[in-house]
């Protein structure tokens, strides 16, 4: 076989470039892109790191521990950079750094960063199919191997505190349901909705649930998982319940439900696609942070979901996983 017909060697990383556009922020009076964006741009770049490494189509299984640092202007050059960190039987854990610039002056600085697990699939079986495994050579790639090693105990901590919770009870707490179809232009490669665009769906809800409760403009800040339970289809009734469990001197948490079906089965053979936890911000007019309004759980519900968030956060705490990221550098454009 002609050297130039033998297999590539996968590259653990890859690297999008583009500009942010107008299009890309979601309300009008606001100058940075939505983290929902943001979150559709790192699914895209994890992806096609994922499919690369593995040489087959491949779906989103977790994001998390989810960093907006800052916002990214419209008209800002913008990078995304994921990296694998570490591979499992078929899994794939991606390290994602979006990093944006002025392009008047290309220096290059961190607005966001998280992990992003990829699970390699078989497109005719639908079954998990292995990978080939990363060795880490480098100091570097050993670091961000343990540092991605060193989170999966918390992520099941997590997911076992959530799968303790109940959201059907009596409850007087902020809720926003919305409800549409899946549509043609939402499905990714693999004739399924784009995690990107469900990460989007999310955060639009949590956003505008987060407003109508405080009276402010309100920007997301971190997300401490968001887990993929099943694909959605085109055509689908998707119903995003965007719900807040406590609110802190100027934070506002959120559990947001995307739940799919059949349409023409009802809203009552919905199941969840996708839950996420999210936090959110109130900022001023200066664009500095607001002190948020405060909730009050009084229902039985609504007082174990704040303890609940509670919960989640001391998990992150007692856990203390190791930085995924080296400190924020600035960088010229070359």
């Amino acid at each position: 076989m002609d050297a130039q017909d033998q297999p590539a060697t996968p590259s653990p990383s890859i690297t999008l470039r583009f500009m942010a556009s107008p299009t890309d922020v979601l309300m009008a009076g606001t100058k940075g892109v939505s983290g929902g964006r943001v979150l559709e741009w790192i699914d895209k770049a994890a992806y096609a790191c994922a499919t690369q490494w593995s040489g087959t189509y491949c779906v989103t299984a977790y994001v998390g521990h989810i960093h907006f640092m800052r916002p990214i202007p419209s008209g800002h050059m913008v990078e995304v950079r994921s990296r694998i960190a570490m591979t499992g039987r078929s899994s794939m854990h991606i390290v994602n750094e979006v990093l944006s610039a002025d392009p008047r002056d290309g220096r290059f600085s961190r607005a966001c960063d998280c992990l992003v697990i990829f699970v390699a699939k078989d497109t005719a079986t639908g079954r998990s199919m292995p990978v080939p495994k990363f060795e880490p050579s480098a100091q570097e790639e050993r670091r961000v191997w343990e540092a991605a090693e060193s989170r999966i105990a918390l992520r099941k901590a997590i997911e076992a505190e959530m799968a303790k919770q109940t959201y059907d009870g009596p409850s007087e707490a902020p809720r926003l349901i919305t409800r549409f179809l899946a549509k043609p232009t939402d499905v990714n490669w693999g004739g399924k909705v784009h995690g990107g665009t469900a990460m989007e769906w999310i955060d639009e809800a949590g956003t505008a649930c987060t407003m109508e409760f405080s009276g402010i403009r309100t920007v997301a800040v971190y997300a401490g998982g968001i887990r993929f339970y099943q694909p959605i289809s085109i055509g689908d009734l998707i119903e995003v319940d965007a719900r807040l469990m406590r609110t802190d001197a100027r934070s506002m948490q959120m559990s947001i439900h995307v739940r799919a079906g059949d349409a023409h089965r009802g809203r009552s053979e919905l199941e969840t696609a996708i839950h996420a936890t999210v936090t959110y911000i109130g900022m001023g007019v200066d664009g500095n942070p607001q002190f948020a309004r405060q909730f009050v759980p009084r229902t039985e519900e609504d007082i174990r979901l704040a303890d609940h968030a509670q919960v989640l956060r001391d998990l992150r705490a007692d856990y203390a996983p190791k930085s995924l990221t080296p400190q924020v550098t600035h960088q010229r454009i070359d």
